[in-house]
């Protein structure tokens, strides 16, 4: 009988393909990552055509490297975990296919995982979870405030109503004409500037927990087009600075109220633009004196990677959550629903 619960999760929702071995969803015992960012990196983007060619070309041996380095065979796994959704459908199907064929092969149980749900989990590798909690989700594709009053039940209290945060700093970098992906050069300059230019920051209604960064990309992209249009120097550092500091000036205000209003134990950052530094010093800034704990994660579990996947898992695997064969990628998965 065994003793510990062994998850394989997979994930391929977008660009990176990856495999990691979960032990008692707390434990990493390998968490295999290959990125696609420089095949994507000319193009300005991730091109959904050529991320799922890459995903049929490694997932095989990224799974194989992921269970040598954990030093598991297929009959010492307790469960299967794959993120179901939401991505890029070709991407997640890659997944999903690869996790079914392992499932029905060696007789093991299928769960699937919500990728949102992943990258709050995340956290659990780091430390025990105390609920309620609240996580602020933050990546290329989501920016969201996330309430849990227990284990694997998601409330979504605020969402973005347009540009994602990520997005938001890729397409202005793109007019700074910086490389894809702009976020971590964007955070870079930043701190080597100064915020001198007051950019809008959207509070929309006062009790709303919801984000707006779409105005905030035009007035950052109106500017730089006056700046050059009067013929005026322009400082990098200063326009990456003045806009990093609008985003995080908005996201930390409305997780702090967030965190007092529903009286939440921990907060934890989650998703790829968790990796920012200067949104990590401003909220232990802001927390520092706080009764809340803070968690946020190590870079290495920022960004999507299979352990994260795992360690959602291990909560469905407690309760029996399993899924069927029929089990396929959904772009459009509901997180309160998952």
């Amino acid at each position: 009988m065994k003793t510990d619960e062994l998850i394989l999760a997979i994930e391929t929702s977008c660009d990176e393909t990856s495999a990691a071995i979960i032990k008692n969803g707390t434990i990493i015992l390998s968490n295999i990552v290959s990125s696609q960012i420089e095949s994507h990196k000319r193009f300005g983007g991730v091109v959904p055509e050529i991320a799922s060619r890459h995903h049929v070309e490694q997932i095989t041996l990224i799974i194989e490297e992921a269970m040598q380095q954990a030093n598991v065979e297929f009959n010492d796994i307790s469960a299967i975990a794959v993120t179901e959704g939401p991505g890029l459908v070709g991407a997640l199907l890659i997944g999903v296919s690869a996790a079914k064929a392992i499932a029905f092969a060696h007789d093991i149980p299928l769960i699937g995982v919500h990728h949102i749900a992943g990258h709050i989990y995340a956290n659990q590798l780091v430390q025990p979870l105390s609920f309620p909690l609240l996580a602020l989700v933050v990546s290329g594709g989501h920016t969201e405030l996330v309430y849990m009053s227990e284990d694997g039940l998601f409330e979504i209290i605020g969402e973005t109503r347009d540009d994602a945060v990520g997005e938001a700093y890729d397409k202005v970098a793109r007019t700074l004409g910086l490389p894809y992906p702009g976020g971590p050069h964007i955070d870079r300059l930043a701190a080597e500037g100064s915020a001198t230019i007051s950019f809008p920051r959207a509070w929309l209604e006062p009790d709303s927990y919801d984000f707006s960064f779409s105005g905030l990309k035009s007035s950052v992209i109106n500017t730089l087009h006056n700046i050059k249009q009067r013929g005026e120097e322009l400082v990098i550092e200063d326009i990456a600075a003045s806009f990093q500091a609008s985003v995080i000036e908005v996201l930390v205000k409305k997780t702090k109220r967030a965190t007092e209003q529903y009286r939440v134990k921990q907060l934890l950052l989650a998703g790829g633009v968790a990796a920012n530094k200067g949104l990590r010093q401003a909220l232990e800034d802001e927390f520092a004196t706080s009764d809340v704990e803070l968690v946020i994660p190590p870079l290495s579990l920022c960004t999507d990677n299979a352990a994260m996947i795992g360690a959602a898992a291990s909560i469905k695997w407690r309760k029996d959550q399993f899924s069927s064969y029929d089990l396929n990628g959904n772009p459009g998965l509901d997180l309160e629903e998952s």
